[in-house]
């Protein structure tokens, strides 16, 4: 034999040797028992051929694969778990990561649809947000409204009349803007003596209002309801809005240090709109966004803004023969105006204070460290054993003593982190100490000694507490400490008394899901598109969330809810297209257009990453491309 004959009779590589022929095989081939052929290794067979999750064998190797949600690293066998949450645009609010997936959450308020997106619950379109009369949708929340003569109870939801201010009522607290000039700088001062609700919304945002509204506006309605404001004020107050640039500055409200105060306090020259301007009501919202730049390395800059709410209230005294109520009202227009302007020098030169609960404050780049000092924590904190920390439900923290103080009986707080303490419904002055809640207040001195607290559902009574009376039949009430009881309407009855759910109405036809009660015509109607019901038996659809809607009437569910919006974002240089509402499913019947244009002597690069077009029907969905 030789191997310049059929190589030898060998399958791959011939040798000749003193004693014939010799063949052999490359890497990943053993040669046969008949010493020609060369049959294939599979690798696979042992221990996985070392890889984390897939062996495929192929001829002469084999190859590794990794499950969905992980990667393959580069000694080609270990599989790494992907981080989603690092990408941008991942989710819209908040992202965790799990092995091989991840999961996307939303604030409250607010729902998710299309799988990483978050839109705004409209909770008004769940039977009225449970409102007595009307109901406003917010963005992440939602307010309940009364008719003119009534005022919101403090459940936030049922009407009752408004309390008449007694003669000898104490003026509505105010809050004081005071502005000064030294040596060419100004410097602005708000001063809340009281009824300060501070809410942080986020790292970047926090809202801080003090006073009470003359007149309750929807937007205050919510934190000052159990407040009746009784100054002797004439006709509407002045409101004036404002929005300022922070320059340098965060949203993080610091803690100034004594002796910064020491010299503030010296400082002369009054503001124009303090001896006669009663500023009955300010609120701030302090926000921090990231602004893209064009260009494609520009880092995104950190910008933050304080939008703030003015009510200024007019005396009846100042009004004269000279000068009448327009005249008084132009003034105090004129002089509401020179004030923000001088506000808005002083936060341009970050010259601009908070007081409150004995405390002065700054608005700074970076919050406070604890090493500083006791000063150092944030709003509503304390520092025990070197450690920040907030003042817990049923105290307020108090600059004055630097710590947190139980609510005084007659108040309640049921939220952490505050300076005030809340005044109970019925605002006597008894009660517990360090109440954490309004059950907790004893707005009626039986209820401590009772144990007694709110009506539960089912139950109602004329301020919501116990002693309470069952809802009758043929109406319901889900919710605890209410004075109402909600009819099933179209004269249906309940199965029981105490009915919590309009689906104890006795219905002459009973709902699937994707439907609603009418009561007047006691029949099933199918979601309109927009909407959405998931349960049995509801007499009311829910809308989509944020800007979405379905592709057919009678949805079931808010994952039929998706962005009609074309989604992309294209710079200069680089952008990306993506369909409307993904990665979830994009809507039927859309039509997507968009236009790429390079700069001059520049091409065009498309990646596509994912592409899933179903062909559903004949004419399927297509992606065109055209240079033209």
């Amino acid at each position: 034999e030789t191997c310049a004959v059929n190589n030898g009779g060998c399958d791959r590589t011939c040798k000749d040797t003193a004693t014939g022929v010799r063949c052999s095989c490359p890497v990943g081939f053993t040669l046969q028992p008949d010493g020609k052929t060369c049959k294939d290794i599979d690798e696979c067979l042992v221990n996985n051929g070392g890889c984390d999750h897939f062996c495929r064998n192929t001829v002469g190797s084999f190859e590794c694969s990794c499950q969905k949600g992980y990667k393959l690293l580069t000694d080609e066998r270990t599989c790494q778990d992907i981080d989603e949450c690092s990408f941008e645009r991942t989710c819209d609010h908040t992202c965790i990561n799990y092995p091989g997936s991840f999961e996307c959450l939303c604030h409250k308020g607010y729902t998710l649809y299309g799988l990483t997106h978050c839109g705004d619950i409209d909770e008004c379109s769940i039977s009225n947000g449970s409102c007595d009369y009307g109901c406003l949708n917010t963005m992440g929340s939602y307010e309940c409204v009364c008719p003119p003569g009534k005022k919101l109870h403090w459940n936030k939801k049922d009407c009752v009349e408004m309390v008449k201010c007694l003669p000898n009522a104490k003026p509505a607290p105010k809050a004081q803007l005071v502005c000064s000039k030294t040596g060419g700088t100004e410097s602005c001062f708000l001063s809340c003596p009281s009824n300060t609700l501070f809410v942080p919304d986020s790292e970047n945002s926090y809202t801080l209002s003090c006073g009470v509204p003359v007149q309750q506006g929807k937007a205050q309605q919510k934190r000052n309801a159990t407040l009746p404001s009784c100054a002797d004020s004439l006709a509407p107050p002045i409101k004036q809005k404002a929005r300022f640039k922070i320059k340098d500055a965060k949203c993080h409200l610091r803690p100034r240090s004594k002796e910064k105060t020491k010299d503030s306090g010296k400082q002369a020259g009054q503001f124009p709109c303090t001896d006669n301007c009663q500023v009955t009501f300010v609120n701030l919202k302090c926000d921090s966004s990231k602004k893209k730049r064009r260009g494609r390395k520009s880092p995104s800059k950190e910008v933050s803004h304080i939008t703030t709410e003015f009510e200024v209230e007019m005396k009846s005294e100042e009004v004269s023969d000279t000068c009448n109520i327009d005249c008084v009202r132009k003034r105090m227009e004129q002089k509401l105006q020179t004030a923000i302007k001088t506000l808005r020098k002083s936060i341009n030169k970050q010259q601009f204070y908070i007081q409150f609960s004995g405390t002065e404050y700054e608005v700074a780049q970076k919050p406070a460290k604890a090493t500083e000092g006791h000063e150092a924590c944030s709003t509503g904190q304390v520092l025990q054993d070197g450690k920040c920390v907030t003042c817990s439900t049923g105290t307020f923290y108090s600059g004055e003593h630097n710590q947190c103080v139980p609510c005084s009986p007659g108040t309640y707080q049921d939220t952490e982190g505050q300076l005030t303490c809340e005044p109970c419904p019925s605002n006597d002055g008894q009660g517990v100490a360090g109440a954490r809640n309004v059950s907790e207040c004893g707005g009626k001195f039986n209820l401590i000694i009772k144990g007694l607290g709110q009506c539960s559902p089912g139950h109602y009574s004329s301020d919501g507490f116990k002693p309470c009376r069952v809802c009758p039949l043929g109406t319901y009430q889900p919710e605890p400490g209410r004075t109402l009881c909600f009819p099933c309407g179209g004269g249906l009855v309940t199965k029981y008394e105490g009915a919590v759910s309009f689906q104890d109405c006795e219905t002459k036809v009973h709902c699937s899901p994707g439907h609603y009660y009418n009561s007047t015509t006691h029949r099933c109607i199918r979601c309109p598109v927009g909407t959405y019901q998931p349960e049995f038996g509801q007499n009311y659809c829910i809308t989509c969330p944020g800007n979405t809607s379905t592709d057919f009437d009678g949805s079931t569910n808010v994952t039929h809810c998706k962005n009609q919006h074309c989604g992309g974002e294209l710079g200069d240089y680089t952008g990306y297209i993506e369909s409307p509402n993904y990665p979830g499913d994009y809507p039927a019947n859309v039509e997507c257009i968009w236009n790429i244009n390079p700069p001059p002597k520049r091409r065009i690069l498309i990646v596509v990453p994912e592409i899933f077009l179903p062909i559903e029907d004949e004419c399927g969905d297509v992606l065109v491309m055209r240079k033209s």
